[in-house]
């Protein structure tokens, strides 16, 4: 297993107190309720919203202008559960699960994989906020979650109103920029998009040696959901929708000089190996109009990571 998956599963600055909010079991006139609002405060709601494509798990909380945000792969929407409640006093944050991860539900793959393309799961997210009550919206994605972002910042540039992405290069640049220290560091950006089944049985192996080891609870909520044979099969499709009908998509765009019109800032972690191996600024330039970016301390899943400092950077950026 890569380091940047290891990082999703074991990350360390967790909350204070939030391993002892999971093991509350919260019941409401005898009905469980979901264990991951614990993580939570209180007063947020759990909406599972349907969309063209899917039904999206989501949780909403704050008050102000809407922010959007989507997690990566393979993790959930308790990945904001640290920097959400300092957000939420100044924006309303839905918080939800990508289609195929978390408690979202998980489609068929579709032809080429179109289920899991970036295109769909950034109209889930559009859709999302249209039931909402919010036709105009902020967005922050991390990973995964922040290509869908960038896609959806180019197919509905009248929707996204600031865009912030977290650790992560264009897949397109990565794929068109394939070096020897790229591969060592990322076998999983070439081995997860092999055909089915061997990627995901070599998951479902290493996911069931992980939750036989674990012991922390936010690693065992993030393995709830991430382990399942659904789920794995489905961040497959993901990865092998990124390396086929989304490099299409993003190619056209390339060509036909398509940017991204919003503010764009991208954020990574300086102990990522990716961006020391690229410069970030060099592909995110070629994507908008309006793009600055910087890099911040910790790994990959920054706002877990790098929580204070993830925070600042994100308050900065979308406040106007």
């Amino acid at each position: 297993m890569s380091k940047t998956r290891r990082d999703l599963i074991k990350n360390t600055a967790l909350a204070a107190g939030a391993a002892a909010l999971l093991t509350k079991t919260a019941k409401a006139e005898g009905e469980q309720k979901p264990i991951f609002m614990d993580l939570f405060p209180k007063g947020w709601r759990n909406e599972r919203i349907k969309t063209t494509g899917a039904e999206i798990n989501a949780v909403i909380g704050g008050s102000g202008p809407p922010v959007l945000m989507f997690h990566g792969a393979p993790q959930s929407l308790i990945t904001w559960r640290i920097i959400a409640p300092d957000l939420a006093k100044d924006y309303t944050l839905v918080l939800c699960d990508l289609r195929g991860y978390g408690d979202s539900s998980k489609p068929a793959d579709g032809d080429n994989h179109s289920n899991y393309s970036k295109r769909p799961m950034a109209l889930d997210g559009v859709e999302v906020m249209e039931h909402l009550g919010f036709r105009q919206f902020r967005m922050v994605g991390h990973d995964r979650g922040g290509r869908v972002g960038t896609r959806m910042a180019l197919d509905h540039p009248d929707r996204v109103q600031k865009l912030a992405v977290l650790d992560i290069i264009p897949a397109w640049y990565l794929y068109s920029h394939v070096n020897l220290a790229f591969v060592r560091a990322y076998p999983h950006w070439f081995n997860d998009l092999l055909p089915s089944p061997k990627p995901e049985n070599d998951i479902k192996a290493q996911n069931e040696a992980q939750l036989a080891r674990a012991t922390d609870p936010v690693q065992k909520e993030y393995l709830r959901t991430s382990a399942t044979p659904e789920a794995i099969h489905a961040m497959c499709e993901d990865y092998r929708a990124s390396a086929s009908i989304d490099l299409d998509m993003d190619n056209a765009d390339l060509k036909a000089g398509k940017k991204i019109q919003c503010p764009l800032i991208a954020l990574w972690a300086d102990k990522n190996q990716v961006n020391h191996i690229f410069n970030p600024m060099d592909a995110w330039s070629v994507m908008g109009v309006n793009v600055k970016g910087k890099a911040l301390p910790g790994s990959h899943s920054l706002q877990e990571s790098a929580p204070k400092e993830t925070l600042a950077e994100l308050q900065a950026f979308l406040k106007g």
